[in-house]
């Protein structure tokens, strides 16, 4: 039993959740009723995950400033300038394609209890309350952007704490950390939970008469991630962007997929931060916010059902206004919650800018709810792999503005343990 322990522990974490994701297709397929009681791994797995997720970015997060050294410079602006720029580039993707590819739905009923924001000041606003949330309904609601702005304010604060006291926070943040890995390693039984609860609870059959629009969705995120990321890292680096690209989509994107969280991904691009060896006074703040703000995957899918509704009721959609709905959505994604179908609540938002009714627009929520097996899987891993993406690509061209040789070619994934 050691033995086999021993060399399931040497296979890479990337093949285990392969396998794990093989066993639970052909489990679901196969045996579907028997593989139901297997579900609840892929609960305990996110739930563990969104559970150890605020506490790790609170420790990580004071720590690093607590023990910040003067004159150490980190890379937070060059960060948030790359996820405003992959934000509204996906955006304005999003609304070329839809041109270009028009959809019209069958809209559905059944969201009406739901309540959707009333306007972008609504959105801009609920993002600064939740700044000054108290700290420990922040902690309980995985209210992430007003744990950071507590996280940085304690860690501030301590600044000129005893070194006793900054090596506590340290051990705190060891331990956490240490929590995060115990936690990811059942991540293959988690995955093939998660994929048994989503074969046997949706199907596909509910999704073939959605094919056109999932196209365009899923066309338009694998795009962002294929071809618009790499150009913006090329555009930052100067170097051939798919190594970074592909590693970042691999160790960060597949888990993403299936817990369609990005906030109980985040302790997943921690760790592969640290195995980029990336500044962790950087990292340790831009991934929280990522999980935030950084929403390529939302603006596009707010775009492409926003349009999708104008489309439906013959609206007709001139240049200017298609410009201003990029904006537009690029704000709201920004505004996304995320958790599964975070995006979807600011569908209406979008379509207020056409003149649609509350009501329609409420029905086509309905539709992403009913695609958003696929939709928001694909949404989630393009959002979450993009912010180590992002924040590597600000990393390494720090790097090479200190006069430092980067090759991303060959950019070594380290153990860690």
């Amino acid at each position: 039993m050691k033995n086999m322990i021993k060399k399931w522990n040497q296979i890479s974490l990337v093949k285990q959740i392969s396998l794990g994701l093989i066993v639970g297709i052909i489990l679901a397929v196969t045996f579907p009723e028997a593989a139901k009681p297997v579900v609840i791994l892929g609960s305990l797995f996110v739930g563990a995950l969104k559970a150890i997720a605020p506490v790790l970015v609170l420790f990580l997060v004071m720590s690093a400033i607590a023990q910040h050294k003067s004159g150490h410079q980190t890379n937070m602006k060059s960060v948030i300038i790359l996820y405003l720029i992959g934000t509204f580039s996906a955006a304005l993707l999003a609304v070329i394609a839809s041109f270009m590819f028009p959809v019209h739905l069958e809209l559905t009923k059944g969201v009406e209890e739901l309540t959707a924001p009333g306007g972008v000041t609504e959105v801009l606003k609920g993002l600064l309350m939740n700044v000054v949330a108290n700290p420990v309904n922040a902690i309980y609601n995985a209210n992430y952007i007003g744990i950071l702005a507590w996280a940085i304010l304690l860690g501030l604060a301590l600044r000129n704490a005893p070194d006793t006291t900054k090596t506590m926070l340290t051990n705190f943040s060891d331990a956490v950390s240490k929590m995060v890995t115990w936690v990811i390693k059942f991540a293959p039984l988690g995955i093939m939970g998660l994929v048994i609860e989503s074969i046997t609870a949706n199907g596909l059959d509910s999704l073939l008469g959605y094919g056109k629009l999932l196209l365009v969705l899923i066309g338009c995120m694998l795009f962002v991630a294929l071809v618009v990321n790499p150009i913006i890292v090329f555009a930052s680096l100067r170097q051939n962007p798919y190594p970074l690209v592909f590693k970042c989509i691999k160790e960060s994107g597949i888990t993403a997929f299936f817990t369609r969280s990005s906030a109980a991904n985040i302790p997943v691009n921690m760790r592969l931060c640290e195995k980029l060896s990336l500044d962790k006074d950087t990292y340790s703040v831009s991934i929280p916010l990522g999980a935030t703000i950084n929403m390529a995957g939302a603006a596009v899918t707010i775009s492409v059902l926003t349009l999708a509704a104008v489309n439906t009721l013959n609206i007709q959609v001139d240049i200017p206004t298609a410009i201003i709905l990029s904006v537009l959505s690029a704000v709201c994604a920004c505004g996304a919650s995320g958790v599964a179908g975070g995006s979807l609540l600011l569908i209406p938002l979008a379509c207020s800018l056409f003149g649609i009714p509350n009501e329609v627009a409420m029905q086509v929520v309905g539709v992403g709810f009913i695609i958003g097996v696929l939709q928001d899987s694909f949404e989630t891993a393009l959002n979450s792999s993009t912010d180590v993406l992002f924040t590597a690509t600000a990393e390494y061209k720090k790097q090479s503005k200190e006069g430092k040789k980067v090759n991303i070619n060959k950019v070594n994934i380290k153990k860690v343990a």
